[in-house]
Parts: C-alpha cells; structure tokens; sequence
C-alpha cells in the first residue's frame, strides 16, 4: 500500500512521528493508501525550509520563476492521464470530469500566473510638480496555503501558483481526504527543478497540520479554502496575529430562471450547476428561482433529466454522478434529506443512496435529489449541503424572489437566465454575490475577481487580485 510522503526542502519525506492516516476510495469506502498525520513539528521543518529558500526564490528574476512554473504545468499536461486517474480514485468525482476539467485547469493555473508577472506595472503620481510617487511590490514572505477536497489539484495549485510566482515560498496543506494529486505535484516539481524549500507541502488533518501552519509566527499570510465555520476559526486566529488572510468559504448559491430564458441551455446547464462533481463544487446552484409562467415545465423536464444521470463506477466512461467523497459527508447529506422532508418538503427525485454494483457495492452514492415545497428560510434551503441536492421554487414577483435569494449568510455566486439585457442588469446589480452569471455557468476568465460577500469569504482570488494578496506595496516619494 503506497504511502503518501510529505514534501520538505526538495525531498519526499516520512512525518516525523512515522504515523499515518487511512485515504479511502470513496468509490469502493476500502483504504488505499496512507497519509501523514503530520503535526506542528513537520510544519516547523517545512517553515525553516521555506525561509532558507526564500532570499534566493524573492530575488530570481520573474522571468526565470515564470520559466520554473511554465515547466510544472508542461509536466501536468504530460501526466495528465494519470493525475486525472489518481483524482478520480481520491475524490470520487467520474474520471472523465477529472480528465476535462481539473487537471487541465491545475496547468492552466501555473501558466496563467506564470506569465502574469511577466506583464505587471506599478503606480505612479506626479504630486503637485514637486515630486513623484511609485508604488512597488514586493513577495511578503512564507506563504501558508490550505486546500479543499471537492477540487483538490485545481484548488491547490490555484493558490501555490500565484503565491510562487509573487516571490514568496509556501507551506501548503492540501485536505487530508483527497491528497493523492499534491503528492504527485510534489514529484512533478522535482522533476521541474524547483529550487528545495520553494515549495513545501505537508499532509494530515486540518486540527493539527493545518493549525499548525495557522498559528506559525513566521508565517504572515494565510490562504484558505474550504467550510465557513473553519474560516471563522482561521480569521480570529490570525486576527490576534495580524496575518493577512484570503478565505475563500461555503455558498448556498440562487440560480435564477425567468420565463423569457433559452429554455433548452437554460434547462442543460442548470443540469450540471447543479449536479457536476455530484454537487460538491462550492459554485453549484443548489437553490432555484423559477419563474411561474415556465415552472411546471421546467420543475418536469428538470426531473426527467436527473433521473437520466447515471449513478455508477467513476470509472466508466458514462457516469455522469460518481461517490461523495467520505462516508462522514456522506452521511451528512442523506441526513439534509430527511431534515428537508421532516421541514415539509416533496422529493420530486432521487432522496436515496445507491447501492452500485461490483468493485463500488460498498461506495459512497447518493442519487441526484430535487426537493419542491419548502419555505425560503427553513434550514434546509439556508444551510450548505454541498451535495447533489437542490430545492426548487415558484416566482412571479422579482423584488420577491430577490429577496429570498438573498436571504442567506452566504454570498458566493449566482446564475440569472434571461435574454432581457435590461433584467439582467437590473437582477445581477441587485443579488449579493460576488460572481453573477448570465446565460452560463462556471465560465471562467482567470483575469477576474474570484470570491464571495457575506459568509462566504474575505478578499479576492484571481488575476492581480491574487498577486496583490501575495505581495506588500510600498509607496516611494521623492521630491524633485
């Protein structure tokens, strides 16, 4: 049985108390492998490691870092067949979506940032014709970056790219549930060459690894992503040590439909908002708002889709929902279920586990599930499940149903369907999220702004969004 190594000034190594975690197939719910359950002491070695890199990596030159990240994201795109395999046996997710989406966003990643910092300006001011002001940037220091399991390799690599090509070395901890592809990125970066000590990646549990990371007085950023209740944690944390923090946190996101949509892209892609990933991407839409004159309709095809999807082996080429990623969430989402039926609501599909047959009899499943008949504040529709769960609703009233789709703590994202450019001005304008889409969902431009209001986050990731996060400026004047 493979056991996973950390990732400490250039070398694969065992944690220093020798003990490991079980990493489980959640397709088949058997061990595979084994983790690190490292702690503070291993966070401590890839600290000094980080710091001993860190005058010589701060100092290179950004087209030679540029050159360095251009070359993991040739090595990814070169293993892409078996990183793509090793996501979808860590997470679940069908490993044609691990093929088309994950890894190919993972390079995309490093070769976005990798030629970004090769087209960066910096401010200046002629103040008053007595003297000129510049603004410089500058890398901060040892970067600590903590990962989620639902997206590991494209999430991971979203935040050690720009930190890396900023300047900055990183101690990075990716989720202990799915840490099969960083420890692969680990041997990639090798083979890269990266300098030993830029990049530092330590396996085990979030209470221990990753507060260790957390609390490390020589580490004075924090990156994060993943449950709002642990940003919260993180945040008073590094409040009392003013740390700079990124958390990028839950959503419980609207996906608006008004009568006048493309009803045939409106009805396919609110398919896969919902259900992609079985549910477990912090961006699905797990709330619909449709409107009356089109509800019946929509609500009947919508169900007649879902009940199409196959549930099955992520490894069979039609799969189209694979295995939640634990048992423990798992769990979790089936007990949403029975909350939603006990708060009044009407399973119009799916509510139940699926048994799979063969090499998964003893996966994680649970078929594609819509829930009609629920009030907007019940726990049920305010609570993220992040599942391949949804509640749909009735509107006619837009002030109405804008409300309701404001109604929760959370503020990450939202869908509007509508060919009335006016209408969609006026509903993205007024829906506090910090991403709207019109007419499609999940098109991303690595350019912009990536991250939510309310719960949901603090800062921006993205563009120069994340290279400003990952640097400190410094205003210069001088008299003339």
């Amino acid at each position: 049985m493979e056991k996973i190594q950390n990732y400490i000034g250039g070398q694969l190594l065992e944690p220093i108390s020798k003990t490991y975690l079980d990493n489980v197939n959640p397709a088949t719910g058997k061990v595979y492998s084994l983790i690190p359950d490292s702690d503070a002491q291993d966070v401590e070695l890839a600290v000094k490691a980080a710091k001993e890199a860190f005058p010589a990596w701060s100092t290179t030159a950004a087209e030679k870092r540029s050159q360095y990240l251009l070359e993991i994201a040739r090595l990814i795109d070169e293993q892409h067949e078996a990183l793509a395999l090793a996501e979808s046996i860590d997470n679940g997710k069908p490993l044609k979506l691990a093929s088309h989406v994950d890894i190919p966003r993972a390079s995309a990643n490093f070769r976005f940032f990798a030629t970004a910092i090769l087209h960066q300006s910096s401010e200046s001011h002629l103040t008053d014709q007595v003297a000129i002001n510049y603004t410089t940037r500058t890398p901060i220091g040892v970067a600590g970056c903590i990962s989620p399991w639902n997206l590991p390799l494209y999430l991971f690599t979203w935040k050690i790219a720009p930190a890396l090509a900023a300047g900055n070395t990183v101690v990075a901890k990716p989720s202990e549930v799915t840490p099969m592809t960083a420890h692969l990125l680990s041997k990639i970066c090798q083979k890269a060459g990266l300098p030993a000590g830029v990049l530092n990646i330590v396996h085990g549990l979030g209470p221990k690894a990753g507060q260790a990371i957390i609390e490390h007085p020589e580490i004075p950023l924090i990156s994060f992503t993943g449950g709002t209740s642990t940003g919260k944690s993180i945040a008073s944390t590094a409040g009392q040590l003013l740390k700079k923090v990124s958390l990028e946190l839950g959503g419980k996101n609207p996906a608006i439909i008004f009568a006048d949509c493309d009803y045939e892209k409106a009805l396919s892609t609110t398919l896969l908002s919902s259900f992609s990933n079985q549910g477990q991407i912090c961006l699905c839409g797990s709330r619909l708002f449709i409107e009356e004159a089109i509800y019946e309709k929509f609500k009947n095809d919508l169900v007649q889709k879902a009940q199409a999807l196959k549930v099955g082996d992520p490894m069979e080429d039609d799969t189209r929902v694979g295995a939640i990623v634990s048992k423990a969430h798992y769990e979790k989402i089936l007990s949403y279920i029975e909350l939603a039926k006990l708060e009044g609501g009407r399973v119009l599909c799916g509510g139940k586990a699926v048994k799979v047959a063969g090499r998964c009899e003893e996966g994680y499943f649970i078929e594609p599930t819509i829930i009609e008949g629920l009030p907007y504040t019940c726990r049920t529709n305010q609570e993220e499940i992040f599942g391949p769960v949804i509640t749909i609703t009735s509107f006619t009233d837009t002030q109405e149903m804008l409300k309701q789709a404001n109604s929760t703590s959370y503020g990450l994202a939202a869908t509007v369907w509508t060919q009335n450019l006016d209408k969609a001005t006026s509903v993205s304008h007024q829906l506090k999220t910090g991403i709207v889409w019109v007419n499609c969902w999940l098109l991303r431009d690595l350019r912009t702004p990536f991250g939510g209001m309310k719960n949901s986050g603090i800062g921006r990731e993205g563009g120069w969004e994340a290279l400003r996060f990952f640097t400190e400026a410094k205003n210069i004047c001088i008299k003339l």
